[in-house]
């Protein structure tokens, strides 16, 4: 492994005692308490790289450009999460030096060739046609990836690839055709750029005034639902296309299809050639935001609910086209993804509303795992506890670690192994330093852009000490193999499921109104499906087994006693992308915002 070679520098910097900011509501000042300094250590990076090196080598297969295991959807996450970790890898080497010059290149560029090969082949590996036809949440994901390869190619090549600017003397002795050659990387931009479109615009079909005031329809083979997941999908994934999209002037497969953008005013038939900051995508993510703000989707924690039904859509003799049957499952992933839009939105319009937003919602996610951002400590005790016991559920997790409803009794889907990976890699494109690609809003004034940006700092740091608590607790579950598990938790915990008491009081939501079919599968009920359809889940091509749904929480024994990450899927690639996820999180958020 490439770091065993490398010298760790200097790097402390402690998280610092804030006082709230000019647009954040913070309780009150931390300090004291368990406060621990987090450092931007090397040791971070190193953690985040073993697990990228676990997942590539026992889960993908270069001669299938795929992660046979995953699905389709989840193929696309785990290809951002490798384009994540290329862009902190990238990074993060340019903090450390080699011995020799030579030496140092030569290694650090041969690491960062080897996992980018793997996206290319990737992109020939992914199903595109099959994700054409499936829902539309499905088609953003693939949209989100290829973009954040795309930025990856863009940091890249800014890092070591720069032009020499005008008037530099240069080696003479270099021949002409070696200077100023770009990263062999930005040959296939206009190909990643294409799906994106391709995607995009097939998701943007998914847009509905008729029902609800607005919003994104799930899944166009089911009853209308208009969930959380798809419109945060497509908030993000609109202005990432305003942002990074290059352009795209290919019109393969088919040409240019009629759609309508969120604002509800008609395209007509796009020009052939789509082009870079198309105001369409603006448009789309700031309707589609205001939609999903004002729709009612949180519940009282400020938690986002899964989603919305019509109520009386298949009685004839009922009106109704309002969204009034919430259901109140909640999932993790559905706190994440609007990060990085909102974030997106506020580099675009300059409006701080947007990230007091996100603010607010990462704070609510972290109160209600069980953690005190005042104190920097969970609020439960676990050394209190009695042997077998767990911290009570506190909304969206216990003893100050996100965890899934499903976690405690290891009988979740492929999708909720998913789900954790999907939050941090979101919150770690929230908390990202505030540069701009495009030229800052002009009616933000340079004074108030810098307090912005120091205010957006130290509301970051301030999480420090909670994503570092939820890595640590990732981190305890790793195997002998070096693979994570999904239930994060009883990493920190340190039982065995022998010794697990399953049966207290308190141990997951009550589920109330809340249908949770990302782990059980929809309901055939004329609520969910509809009628006369014949709609089935998909079979799990590997498990013949329905894809969406658990593997009977079947538990596998290892020496002394159970594991309680054994149970069901046991470890997956998709849990080995969440604690990807979570480490590069520590990493980039101490690295970006020292004290």
């Amino acid at each position: 492994m490439l770091l065993r070679y490398l010298t760790a520098a200097g790097l402390s910097t402690a998280v610092c005692a804030t006082s709230g900011t000019s647009f954040i509501d913070f309780d009150t000042p931390r300090g004291g308490g368990a406060t621990q300094p987090v450092f931007p250590d090397v040791r971070v990076l190193e953690d985040a790289l073993e697990a990228l090196r676990v997942m590539q080598v026992e889960y993908f297969q270069p001669w299938l450009g795929m992660w046979p295991t995953s699905i389709d959807w989840t193929g696309a996450m785990l290809g951002s999460h490798v384009s994540g970790a290329l862009g902190s890898l990238s990074q993060g080497l340019e903090l450390i030096r080699l011995e020799q010059d030579e030496e140092d290149y030569r290694v650090k560029e041969n690491l960062v060739t080897l996992y980018f090969s793997q996206v290319i082949a990737y992109y020939f590996g992914q199903d595109a046609f099959a994700i054409r036809n499936e829902a539309y949440d499905d088609m953003l994901w693939v949209v989100l990836g290829w973009l954040d390869t795309k930025q990856f190619i863009d940091l890249h090549t800014a890092l070591r690839y720069r032009p020499t600017p005008s008037g530099v003397t240069v080696d003479q002795e270099i021949p002409t055709f070696l200077r100023n050659q770009t990263w062999h990387g930005n040959i296939w931009i206009p190909a990643f750029a294409h799906r994106a479109r391709i995607f995009w615009e097939l998701a943007a079909r998914g847009w509905d005034d008729k029902l609800c005031g607005g919003g994104m329809t799930w899944n166009p083979r089911l009853e209308p639902y208009k969930n959380a997941i798809t419109n945060e999908l497509f908030i993000s994934a609109s202005v990432a296309m305003y942002l990074h999209f290059p352009g795209d002037a290919n019109t393969s497969p088919y040409g240019s299809v009629p759609m309508s953008d969120a604002s509800g005013e008609d395209g007509g038939n796009p020009p052939p050639r789509w082009r870079a900051h198309d105001p369409r995508f603006l448009s789309a993510a700031i309707g589609a935001y205001a939609w999903l703000r004002n729709s009612g989707m949180k519940n009282s924690q400020g938690l986002y609910a899964d989603g919305f039904h019509v109520s009386g859509y298949n009685n004839a003799s009922d009106n109704n086209t309002k969204c009034d049957m919430r259901n109140e499952m909640v999932y993790t992933y559905n706190q994440g993804v609007v990060l990085s839009g909102l974030i997106g939105l506020f580099k675009v319009t300059g409006k701080s509303s947007y990230l007091s937003d996100g603010h607010r919602l990462i704070q609510d996610v972290i109160r209600a795992t069980g953690y005190d951002l005042r104190h920097n400590r969970p609020v439960d005790d676990p050394s209190r506890l009695q042997p077998g016991r767990l911290p009570p559920w506190r909304g969206i997790g216990r003893a100050g670690v996100l965890e899934e409803a499903c976690d405690v009794w290891g009988d979740c889907s492929q999708d909720s192994h998913t789900f954790k990976g999907i939050y941090f890699h979101h919150l770690t494109a929230f908390c990202a330093p505030l540069e701009f690609v495009t030229a800052p809003p002009p009616d933000l004034e340079v004074e108030r852009l810098s307090e912005i940006r120091n205010d957006h700092a130290r509301a970051c740091r301030t999480y420090l000490g909670w994503i570092r608590h939820n890595s640590i607790a990732a981190l305890l579950t790793r195997d002998t193999d070096g693979k994570f598990g999904m239930w994060w938790t009883v990493g920190l915990l340190n039982v065995t499921l022998d010794a697990l008491d399953l049966g207290q009081e308190g141990i997951s939501p009550a589920k109330v109104n809340a249908v949770d079919y990302r782990n059980y599968g929809v309901p055939d009920d004329p609520v969910w499906t509809v009628p006369g359809a014949g709609v089935t889940p998909p079979k799990d091509l590997f498990s013949g087994e329905a894809a969406q749904r658990p593997l009977g929480g079947r538990m596998k024994r290892t020496a002394g006693g159970a594991d309680p990450n054994n149970r069901g899927r046991g470890r997956t690639v998709e849990t080995q992308g969440g604690g990807l996820a979570v480490l590069r999180a520590l990493w980039e958020i101490s690295r970006q915002h020292p004290e």
